[in-house]
C-alpha cells in the first residue's frame, strides 16, 4: 500500500479451443507467475536491497527525489496556496529547514508519479504489496499480456498519485509504495475474475490450470454494480481502505499513514479504463460458435420467444 514515508508489442489473437477438447487443462504448478509480474517483484526487491545498503542520508535523498511529494507540484500549479500552507506548517512548529528540504530546489519532478511505486517503507510493506500483485495482477497479466499490463500498472500508479494530490495538494511527506498501481490491477481483475469459469469464479478447481479462465467474457461496467460477487468485493475493498486509512495510526499499524486516497485513484482508473486495455473483444468474437440456424415451425409461425445469448 502506498504510505506517507517519513525521510530521516504486437497483439496475437488467441483462439480458445472448443469446450471438452482437453487442450487447456493441466496440473497447476506451485509457482506460475507471468514474466511481467516476476520482473516487477524483482525490481521492488532490488530497490529495497539497495536502500538497505546505503547510508540514512542517501536513503533520505532517494525517498525525497523519487517519492511523490504533492507540494513540489503545487509549487507550479498553485504557488499562492502553497505559500500559505508553508506559513501554516512553520507556525505549527515544523522547522523551516525541514520544509525547504522536502520542497527541494523547486524543479519539476515529472518522474515521481511513476518512480514512487518502486519504493516501499520496509520489507513488510513490500511483501504485502507483492502478495496482492501476485494474487490479482497475475490474472490480469495473463489476459492483457506483458505490455498492456505494464501500461495499466504505470497509469494506475499515476492515477493514484493524482488522487492523492487532489486531496492533499500541499502535502510535504513523500508517498511511496506500489499499491495504487496494484489497485488498478485489482479493479481490472474484478471485471472478469468472478465470472463463471474465471480464476475466482464459482466452481473453479484451483488445482487445475485452465488458460481459458483468463479469457472469459468480462462484465460490462454497468453490470459491475449489479453483479453480487463484484459488488460485494467492491464494497469490501473500499470499506477496508477507508477503515485502515482512517485508523492505521491510532491502531499502531506502522509509523506512517496509509495513503488510501492513492489506492482509490488507482482502483478507479483500473475499473473505468479496463476496456481500453482488454484485448478480449476481438478474441471473444473469434471464439464464439456460429449461431444455429432457425427453422420455421410447421404451423408457419416462427419459434416463440427470443434466443438467449449467454
Amino acid at each position: 500500500m502506498p504510505v506517507l514515508a517519513r525521510a530521516s508489442g504486437n497483439l496475437h489473437v488467441r483462439r480458445l479451443p472448443a469446450a471438452g477438447s482437453g487442450g487447456l487443462s493441466k496440473r497447476q504448478p506451485v509457482f506460475n507467475l507471468p514474466g511481467v509480474i516476476l520482473a516487477l517483484l524483482a525490481a521492488f526487491a532490488v530497490v529495497q536491497v539497495a536502500r538497505d545498503s546505503i547510508s540514512a542520508e542517501t536513503d533520505a535523498w532517494l525517498i525525497t527525489t523519487f517519492g511523490f511529494i504533492p507540494a513540489r507540484f503545487s509549487h507550479h500549479f498553485a504557488p499562492a496556496g502553497l505559500a500559505d500552507a508553508i506559513v501554516q506548517e512553520i507556525n505549527s512548529g515544523v522547522p523551516e529547514s525541514t520544509v525547504r528540504y522536502f520542497l527541494g530546489e523547486g524543479g519539476w519532478p515529472w518522474w515521481s508519479p511513476v518512480t514512487y511505486t518502486f519504493l516501499h517503507g520496509d520489507w513488510t510493506h513490500l511483501g504485502l504489496n507483492g502478495l496482492w500483485l501476485a494474487a490479482f495482477g497475475s490474472a490480469v497479466a495473463r489476459r492483457f499480456g506483458a505490455m498492456r499490463f505494464a501500461a495499466l500498472f504505470v497509469l494506475s500508479g499515476i492515477a493514484g498519485a493524482a488522487g492523492f494530490f487532489v486531496v492533499h495538494p500541499f502535502g510535504l511527506e513523500p508517498v511511496v509504495g506500489a499499491s495504487a498501481a496494484i489497485s488498478g490491477a485489482v479493479a481490472a481483475a474484478m471485471r472478469f475474475a468472478f465470472e463463471p469459469g474465471a480464476p475466482l469464479g464459482p466452481g473453479r478447481n484451483f488445482s487445475i490450470a485452465d488458460d481459458g479462465a483468463y479469457y472469459v467474457r468480462a462484465l460490462p461496467l454497468a453490470r459491475v454494480f449489479r453483479d453480487g460477487r463484484a459488488l460485494t468485493f467492491l464494497l469490501v475493498w473500499f470499506g477496508c481502505n477507508i477503515l485502515f486509512g482512517a485508523f492505521a495510526r491510532p491502531l499502531g499499524v506502522g509509523d506512517a499513514s496509509v495513503a488510501w486516497e492513492a489506492h482509490i485513484g488507482g482502483f478507479l482508473f483500473g475499473m473505468f479504463a479496463f476496456s481500453f486495455f482488454d484485448p478480449m473483444p476481438d478474441q471473444r468474437l473469434a471464439a464464439e460458435p456460429e449461431p444455429e440456424p432457425e427453422f420455421d415451425a410447421p404451423t408457419s409461425s416462427q419459434a416463440s420467444g427470443p434466443r438467449h445469448v449467454p
